[in-house]
């Protein structure tokens, strides 16, 4: 059963946890075992709930800001909420003023409890958020990675200590891979990111390509966006070939989820790729077919 929200009609729980389908990849897939979705769906939580606070997306109700104690006059300050978060979250590892009060905190505690996760990861998804709120554009690749390495890669590191899994080889492959996920993304929301006066793609490009910030807010790409797009998607797609083998690495139903998150990202380049690189009308997304296309090639190996 969810916990109830303060406002009735808007449950901040149901409003977040419902963006799962909207991702993609598969976020906790019917053939997993049952405690391995509950735990993944809580971590799915924390980390979809921090980012709607980053981006301003939360419920309408203001039900999140009065779970974490924000008044109703700063429920619109992200730091400010972003603050509550992490002391809601320290709360989760056992803070001294008692238990969390957000419900997806709450339900996120079992999870930490059974599977002895660190705070860590979690303070990098809030860290990378707080960023969002001061930098809003990054000089070059480098800077890029940094970023992706507090907004990606800490819930890769999840999946792997959810599920037993976690060896230095195998966090490595898993940072390859998430980074090129948050690329893709990065990718796919470019002309939403701009409106959020964000700009992902790193500036020293930019610059090679000779696009400017004027030529991103155009309807319809030019064919300087549209090469600037395609060299930042191989970028994308030779990250994800890189942490492929992860795949390999393990054995199961986990082997399946983890084919899905990187198939799901080679889908998204693909489909970034079939509207021949424009992304700005509109978030180029890929087919269920091409989706298992590709999930049949990631599990035989094949690039």
């Amino acid at each position: 059963m969810r916990p109830e929200s303060p406002d009735a009609t808007v449950s901040p729980v149901s409003a977040t946890l419902d963006k799962a389908a909207e991702e993609n990849f598969p976020v906790a897939p019917f053939f997993l075992p049952r405690a391995w979705r509950d735990d993944l769906m809580a971590v799915y939580g924390f980390a979809r709930l921090v980012d709607d606070i980053g981006d301003g997306d939360l419920a309408p109700g203001g039900a999140d800001a009065r779970f974490l104690g924000v008044s109703p006059d700063r429920a619109h300050d992200r730091l400010a909420m972003l603050d509550a978060f992490e002391a809601d979250l320290r709360r989760v590892f056992g803070g001294s003023d008692g238990p969390p009060h957000h419900p997806l905190l709450k339900a996120l505690q079992p999870t930490v409890r059974h599977r002895s996760l660190t705070p860590e990861p979690f303070l990098g998804l809030i860290a990378a958020n707080r960023q969002d709120q001061l930098v809003t554009r990054y000089e070059t690749w480098d800077d890029l990675l940094a970023y992706c390495e507090l907004s990606a890669n800490p819930v890769g590191r999840l999946v792997l200590a959810i599920t037993g899994t976690a060896t230095p080889e195998r966090i490595r492959l898993s940072d390859a891979v998430c980074t090129g996920l948050q690329i893709v993304e990065h990718l796919q929301d470019v002309a939403e990111d701009l409106g959020r006066d964000r700009i992902y793609l790193p500036s020293e490009d930019l610059k090679k390509f000779h696009v400017d910030e004027a030529d991103l807010a155009a309807p319809s790409a030019g064919a300087s966006v549209r090469a600037l797009v395609a060299y930042e998607a191989e970028r994308a797609r030779t990250l994800l070939n890189e942490g492929t083998p992860l795949v390999g690495s393990v054995h199961g139903r986990l082997k399946l989820l983890l084919a899905g998150f990187v198939a799901g990202g080679k889908a998204a380049v693909h489909a970034i790729s079939a509207v021949s690189y424009d992304v700005l009308p509109g978030p180029p997304k890929p087919t269920k077919a091409r989706l298992l296309r590709e999930v049949g090639a990631t599990l035989r190996g094949e690039g």
